[in-house]
């Protein structure tokens, strides 16, 4: 059974090693844990159970992202192009990248470091090569390489995209600008469905589940 057409299927990483030990991560390039392997293999039954098949997948250049689009694709016993790109990396969390959450917590407090990932345009403190990013700025980044590269294609191509919390919620807000992406929690490993019109227009999201009729 085909996937109906003008869908995007867009899916977070399964729980990377340092997910697991609570540490932010930004663009440092770690593996998934064994239950984010877990977590990808059984997204891949998932979406071949509810029918999905894809002609093209899109992913970051992190690894937790790739392997585990390459999961995916394994367990559905699809083989399809894969585009990777920077655009779709996690946010650059700058000064915090490699330093555990709650350690960060006490030096700075509780509520800044709950502005820096969560606010819109809240930069935490730059690493030593002057790097950091926003929201804000992640969705800037990503942005091009949506209406570029990834838009033009859905018409044509059952799509799925593999790839991080906060360029996934940048995705969310050039999809869908009315959403108050600073509150939406993007769960690791479980498929996001976009579904849209024939001009590409948002229709409904919605995470999939066994318990999906559709």
């Amino acid at each position: 059974m085909k996937s109906s057409e003008n869908k995007l299927v867009i899916i977070r990483h399964g729980e990377s090693i340092w997910n697991k030990e609570n540490i932010f991560t930004g663009w440092i390039d770690i593996g998934l844990s064994e239950l984010g392997i877990e977590q990808a293999r059984n997204a891949g039954k998932l979406l071949k159970e509810k029918g999905f098949d894809f002609d093209i997948g899109y992913t970051s250049e992190l690894k937790r992202a790739i392997d585990t689009l390459n999961l995916i694709l394994e367990e559905m016993g699809e083989n399809i192009p894969i585009k990777k790109s920077w655009r779709l990396n996690e946010r650059h969390y700058g000064l915090l990248q490699g330093k555990n959450k709650d350690t960060m917590r006490k030096i700075y407090g509780e509520d800044k470091v709950q502005e820096w990932r969560r606010g819109y345009e809240a930069k935490p403190p730059e690493d030593a090569d002057g790097m950091s990013e926003s929201l804000k700025d992640t969705e800037q980044r990503v942005l091009p390489y949506w209406e570029e590269e990834i838009k033009p294609k859905i018409k044509n191509n059952r799509i799925i995209i593999s790839a991080h919390g906060n360029s996934i919620r940048a995705l969310i807000k050039i999809i869908s600008p009315q959403e108050k992406i600073e509150k939406i929690e993007i769960p690791v490993g479980i498929p996001m469905i976009y579904e849209f019109d024939e001009n590409i227009r948002p229709l409904k999201r919605y995470f999939l589940s066994n318990n999906n009729l559709d």
